[in-house]
């Protein structure tokens, strides 16, 4: 396997078409691509190297010519999967648009990643102890996790886990987390999430899909009787350029698609998919993506075998929702504290069909213990666990009338999202299982997004002479506090800790420029605290195909140096970018002359006045 940069989107696929100005007053305009070049997605390889990319097939019988020819012509594949029209393949931009010649291709694209969503008397809230003394439990339903795995002996799950598989990708810098240590592992242990890959200098980078699965179906949670299909898709990435950190966890496209078709092959009775991961920020359904046709093809297959999809919407403060909750026939979820408030964290808007609670929710982590972790990756899996409660009241009912009925019976949250009033409801299992009144609506107040603690900064200062060469110490908002270790022969009652701070965009009406962002990278110069401005860099790798994609600048080091850094046509444009984003993610403007600058940059043939006039448009 040939080295080479890792291609991410953190968490972001590409969903909206990048549109903007074609510049047509430029000196030099852009040729028309061929047909096979219209196969390519843009910006793949642009700027020279390998790079990890899914090849769609027109059927899954070219799967084995189209390899073999690939291998022929020096491209690596990496993965090909059994009866699936795709393979995954590595190569340079020139090897790419060759493979595109040929007919049996019909695109190509990024082999994007994901990573979990960040981690905060909820079941009381929502009615699932009505349910629960009703004797709604979930017995014969399963919920599937598709998240970091499982604690395979805690005592929340007993032994309730029914099945197990992983799905982890490979390449240069990315470790598989099966326990095999290839690509793909099915059957007891395979999603066992306290193996050695897990760990990183003592702590376990896999807690996020325990925790995931004990609010859905643990003994602590919404259907403590209903079976766990416990599936790994992340893999280990130890690249501070890419994580923003020394080690991470993300999930690769190819690994999400083997693993929900793996869940659809299964016979047991499962009532929903849980994905608490996301990416790119959509205001609007994002079916029509290259990206979202093919994952709502397979979000509606579950369906029709009476799966629901939920996935987290995000935690961005956004009116809209994250990749691939924006899928229309997905579940979003966004998050409401215990006060019945929409979190300030939490994404919201006319495509999020639920909220559940997500504040300081205490479920189980490895080791037998249980932690306090807030985000949208908490909300969902009450939703997940709610779905297998009315499957096993009513097995034979449609799971689209299922859904319905949460969302009919839910208590209407009515706020203002993109200039509108929308109408979203809190899950309320007592309404929808118990035959209790619905709850009357509740106005939400004005959204305030939170601001990290501002003693919360990290890491010590660089030295004056060189602030570009430093690096942020590791501020990950998923570490929870561990609370007391809970067994099946002690119960205790533990004290409440105060869960991580999630991760969002600011309120600043302020734009900074190029050198004013600079001065608040320098570790510790500004005015922002270091763990706001990685936070930042975190949400702007969500959102952007250019970082870090195209240009790394996932650490404070790094941005500094794309900040600083115009000594030519993309240098510049790679620096307006950055500043553009940071206001952005700082909550100054959208993101419309975004991508249509990300455009240009990502296109090969832009020349270089195309590229300044785009670096002084996106300003």
């Amino acid at each position: 396997m040939r080295l080479r940069p890792l291609i991410v989107s953190t968490i972001a696929l590409a969903l909206l078409p990048l549109s903007g100005p074609a510049y047509a007053e430029d000196p030099t305009p852009t040729p028309s691509a061929s047909p096979s070049e219209a196969k390519v997605e843009e910006g793949l390889g642009v700027d020279g190297g390998a790079v990890r990319a899914i090849v769609e097939l027109s059927d899954p019988g070219q799967n084995a010519p189209v390899a073999t020819q690939a291998a022929a012509e020096s491209v690596d594949v990496v993965l090909q999967p059994q009866s699936q029209s795709f393979m995954v393949v590595e190569g340079t931009a020139d090897e790419l648009a060759k493979l595109a010649e040929d007919p049996r291709v019909t695109s190509i694209h990024r082999d994007r990643t994901y990573s979990p969503v960040d981690v905060g008397p909820n079941l009381k809230l929502i009615g699932a102890d009505q349910a629960h003394a009703k004797g709604h439990t979930g017995a014969g339903q399963a919920v599937a996790v598709l998240d970091t795995g499982i604690d395979r002996d805690h005592p929340w799950f007993g032994n309730r886990i029914v099945d197990e598989a992983c799905f982890s990708a490979v390449e240069a810098g990315v470790e598989s987390l099966c326990p095999n240590g290839q690509t793909t592992q099915t059957g007891s242990g395979s999603a066992d999430a306290t193996t050695a890959k897990c760990l990183a200098d003592g702590v376990n980078l896999c807690e996020h899909g325990s925790h995931v699965a004990g609010i859905a179906a643990g003994t602590g949670g919404v259907a403590p009787g209903a079976n766990i299909v416990a599936v790994q898709v992340f893999s280990r990435v130890d690249d501070e350029g890419v994580c923003g950190e020394p080690s991470c966890l993300l999930a690769f496209e190819s690994s999400l698609r083997q693993a929900m078709d793996y869940v659809a092959t299964l016979n047991q009775p499962i009532a929903a998919v849980n994905l608490s991961l996301g990416g790119e920020l959509s205001e609007t359904d994002c079916d029509a993506s290259e990206e979202g046709v093919i994952f709502k093809q397979k979000i509606d297959t579950l369906l029709t075998k009476g799966i629901a999809t939920v996935v987290a919407a995000g935690n961005e403060y956004f009116e809209g929702a994250s990749y691939p909750a924006c899928i229309s026939s997905a579940v979003a979820v966004g998050a409401n504290d215990n006060n019945d408030a929409i979190a300030d964290f939490s994404n919201r808007g006319a495509i999020v069909d639920l909220f559940a609670p997500g504040v300081e929710i205490e479920s189980s982590i490895p080791d037998n213990q249980t932690a306090v972790f807030s985000g949208t990756s908490m909300a969902s899996p009450h939703v997940a666990g709610a779905l297998a409660l009315m499957k096993a009241n009513s097995p034979g009912t449609p799971m689209a009338d299922l859904i319905n009925t949460l969302k009919t019976t839910g208590r209407p949250y009515v706020y203002e999202a993109n200039g509108t009033q929308v109408t979203t409801p809190r899950l309320d299992l007592a309404a929808a299982l118990t035959g209790a009144s619905p709850q009357p609506t509740i106005t939400q107040s004005p959204p305030t997004a939170p601001q990290p603690d501002p003693s919360d900064s990290s890491g010590p200062s660089p030295e004056p002479d060189d602030p570009g060469d430093q690096t942020p110490e590791p501020t990950s908002s998923t570490s929870p506090v561990p609370l007391p270790t809970v067994t099946v022969t002690v119960t205790i009652t533990p004290t409440p800790k105060t869960a991580a701070q999630v991760c969002t965009r600011g309120t600043s009406a302020t734009k900074l420029s190029a050198a004013k962002w600079a001065v608040e990278i320098h570790r510790s110069s500004g005015t922002i605290p270091d763990a706001t401005l990685t936070c930042y860099l975190k949400l702007i790798s969500k959102s952007s195909k250019v970082f870090p994609e195209v240009t790394k600048a996932s650490s404070l080091g790094k941005a500094y140096r794309v900040l600083k850094n115009t000594k030519t046509s993309k240098a510049k444009l790679d620096s307006a970018l950055l500043t553009a984003w940071l206001n952005w993610a700082y909550g100054t403007n959208g993101t419309t002359k975004l991508t249509a600058a990300e455009k240009v940059r990502l296109s090969s043939k832009s020349s270089a006045a195309t590229l300044r006039k785009a670096a002084k448009n996106v300003r």
